[in-house]
């Protein structure tokens, strides 16, 4: 079945290859299409790779945030990590905009790291009975974050900056702007070489000190992970809303919670999830384009409120 899902996946990146506003065919690139050939190597292979990265990166990064959480319901974007590093990226444009890209990733990967462990602090300090108040909190902090970052870039005029930063869209996508996703997947990889203590810190951090965990040291590696694979992301392609909860938790119902057994499938369905949205947005207003985070939004809020009526249903 793996070898099935990548197999669709290659396919939707030859499609992905051949779909959009400028006319791109087998025939001419065989021939002498310069043209074509050009608008391949700079701007539809870039932004298939581009998909392909983002997608199966931001997938684990929501895997790692539930197993470090141990909920099934948080991802970045539902723990006040994205908005964190949507900050962090507004304040050093504001106070360093010389910087290059590296430096102000970096500094949005800190200020991601710094949301996430607030997110963990105040769920520590928040007798929480239900499951579902965990996301609810990150939303809300989320929410706090996202209402400061607007007003910083409302007072200095970069709202259309912020919108953008804040917008997946890959259609700005091309060679010499996208390489910074090669981080994510260099994180996807260490997610998989330490998947087995990702799922004994999911066991409790009592369970998996006893059994030779270092706690800490894994819960510090995996929120590290997942503040990269957000702030990259965020500074190449935008926000992607919801990626990270849909695929590990359908991934999830299939599988079960082994995450060296879960990490092959979620960054294949993330990178085909991300694919088969990008291709849809770029089709259902032809030659429009809508956005792949309003796509992914719509389709992951749809898909997130079914998870949510389902797992009431099991414990009701």
């Amino acid at each position: 079945m793996l070898a099935g899902a990548g197999l669709l996946t290659l396919v939707l990146a030859g499609v992905s290859l051949f779909v959009g506003v400028g006319e791109v065919s087998l025939g001419a690139l065989l021939g002498s299409g310069e043209r074509e050939t050009r608008l391949l190597l700079a701007s539809r292979l870039p932004r298939t790779l581009a998909l392909l990265l983002a997608g199966s990166s931001l997938a684990i990064a929501g895997l790692v945030m539930q197993m470090v959480v141990r909920n099934r319901f948080v991802e970045p974007s539902t723990a006040g990590t994205t908005e964190a590093a949507s900050l962090g990226f507004l304040l050093v444009t504001l106070l360093a905009p010389g910087w290059p890209i590296m430096a102000k990733m970096a500094v949005s990967a800190l200020c991601a790291l710094a949301g996430t462990l607030l997110f963990l602090r105040i769920l520590r300090a928040v007798p929480l009975r239900d499951a579902m108040l965990v996301p609810l909190v990150g939303i809300m902090l989320g929410g706090v974050i996202g209402a400061v970052t607007t007003f910083l870039a409302y007072r200095f005029n970069l709202l259309p900056s912020l919108l953008a930063w804040t917008t997946g869209d890959f259609s700005g996508v091309l060679r010499g702007r996208y390489e910074l996703l090669w981080l994510g997947l260099g994180a996807t990889v260490l997610a998989f070489l330490a998947a087995d203590r990702f799922t004994l810190a999911a066991m409790g951090e009592n369970v998996a000190t006893s059994l030779g965990l270092p706690y800490e040291s894994v819960v510090a590696l995996g929120l590290g992970l997942v503040s990269v694979i957000a702030a990259v992301t965020l500074v190449s392609v935008g926000s992607i809303p919801f990626l990270g909860l849909v695929v590990p938790n359908l991934v999830s119902l299939m599988l079960g919670d082994n995450m060296r057994v879960s990490v092959p499938w979620v960054a294949v369905l993330g990178a085909l999830f991300v694919l088969a949205c990008d291709i849809l947005g770029r089709l259902v207003r032809y030659p429009y384009e809508i956005p792949i985070g309003v796509v992914v939004g719509v389709i992951g809020s749809a898909v997130f409120l079914w998870l949510i009526l389902r797992d009431r249903r099991a414990h009701g």
